[in-house]
């Protein structure tokens, strides 16, 4: 009898019990991205406030969606889902090319991107993030005693990515690829591939992305823009040039919240793909810090799950914790390296905090099965149990 089996007979749960820590990060996320989304819609006007609240009333429906739904997932037989990664794969590269076929998808500024369903907008490539990684956890989970081979270790698992990479490239949505890359890349050095195979996967896919991001000439646009922003700061610059301003008004402990200038249509997307640059106008560097260690919280007991259900013998379990907190942490990163400049400018929202209905309710679910796997990993006999033995 395996290790996992061995625990799985001799050592129940408590199915009541969760990371109280890790929930009381996610609460306070969440609010303070509620609060700054309705910060960011305040724009002195009557008829403007009224328009900005309706808004955020849509903002508070996809997070009580996303809640329920992350409910759900906390009781999802983990077993089950892994055993159908492969399926759900299958299932996310046909909505995706689904997507490229006449009348089907919606083109929203030259992006093809979005569904709608009875009147709802669906993003596939948020899905995405997540499918992408469950079938990696449930990869690596399974060819663990074959990692050392190129073919097992890299190759094999490459190919599907590299499909779901033009796919979304067609679209084009070069930022979810990043994420997806990044996150499949992090998973592969916790399995245990060889560390130089690792090395030589991420100098060969830096270069790929490179080709590929000069590729288009709105790409290279974008890198120019991002060298010096100043160039062209009402143009091809004028994204970047308004969240820095953004950035540096703030100072230390910003303007105060609701006085922010850069969100009175200066800014575009100032509640999702800009939210930590009013964040950091109006609470300053402190603000910005203490997102960073919100999110730095919320890795640090990713992996005390992921490291608990390893010591278990649960492997795909633990890669899936590694993962969420990875795909998370790796998300809000970027946005926050787009906003201050330290990155090319990308459409990537702030996780839990951003408006948007798919990346909202797809980091819900993703949260739910981290629960999942918290739950699963718990050596805690209910009360149940006890009197049970007692008696």
């Amino acid at each position: 009898m395996s290790h996992a089996a061995a625990y799985r007979s001799n050592q129940p749960y408590d199915e009541h019990a969760f990371d109280g820590i890790l929930a009381g990060v996610i609460a306070t996320i969440v609010l303070l991205g509620l609060v700054m989304v309705f910060s960011s819609g305040i724009s002195g006007s009557i008829g403007q406030f009224e328009l900005r609240f309706s808004h955020l009333l849509k903002h508070g429906v996809h997070i009580l969606a996303g809640v329920g739904l992350m409910l759900l997932a906390m009781y999802v037989k983990l077993d089950s889902l892994q055993a159908n990664s492969k399926i759900l794969l299958l299932i996310g590269m046909l909505a995706l090319a689904a997507l490229l076929l006449p009348g089907v998808g919606l083109e929203i500024n030259g992006s093809t991107r979005w569904f709608s369903v009875a009147g709802v907008r669906v993003q596939p490539a948020e899905i995405m993030k997540l499918i992408c990684l469950i079938y990696v956890a449930d990869y690596y989970a399974r060819k663990q005693n074959s990692l050392h081979l190129f073919t097992v270790g890299v190759l094999n698992l490459g190919l599907p990515i590299l499909l779901v990479a033009g796919l979304l490239l067609v679209q084009p949505d070069f930022g979810t690829l990043v994420v997806i890359i990044a996150t499949t890349a992090g998973l592969m050095f916790l399995a245990g591939v060889p560390f130089g195979h690792f090395v030589g996967v991420i100098f060969l896919t830096l270069i790929a992305l490179a080709i590929v991001a000069v590729m288009e000439p709105y790409r290279v646009e974008r890198l120019l823009t991002y060298q010096n922003p100043w160039a062209d700061p009402f143009d091809s610059g004028f994204q970047l040039t308004q969240a820095l301003m953004a950035v540096g008004r703030g100072g230390w402990l910003g303007v105060g919240l609701g006085n922010s200038l850069q969100k009175l249509s200066y800014l575009p997307h100032a509640d999702n793909d800009f939210l930590i640059a009013i964040i950091a106008e109006e609470l300053g560097a402190a603000g910005v810090l203490a997102v960073l260690i919100l999110f730095t919280l919320f890795l640090w007991r990713a992996f005390k799950i992921g490291s608990r259900a390893l010591e278990k013998g649960f492997r795909f379990e633990a890669y899936m914790a590694y993962g969420i907190g990875l795909l998370l942490v790796f998300n809000a990163g970027i946005h926050v390296g787009v906003n201050t400049g330290i990155l090319p400018t990308k459409g990537l929202t702030l996780p839990l905090m951003s408006a948007g209905g798919s990346s909202l309710v797809t980091t819900f679910i993703a949260i739910g099965l981290l629960f999942a796997v918290d739950r699963k990993t718990r050596a805690r006999p209910s009360p149940r149990i006890l009197r049970a033995k007692a008696s």
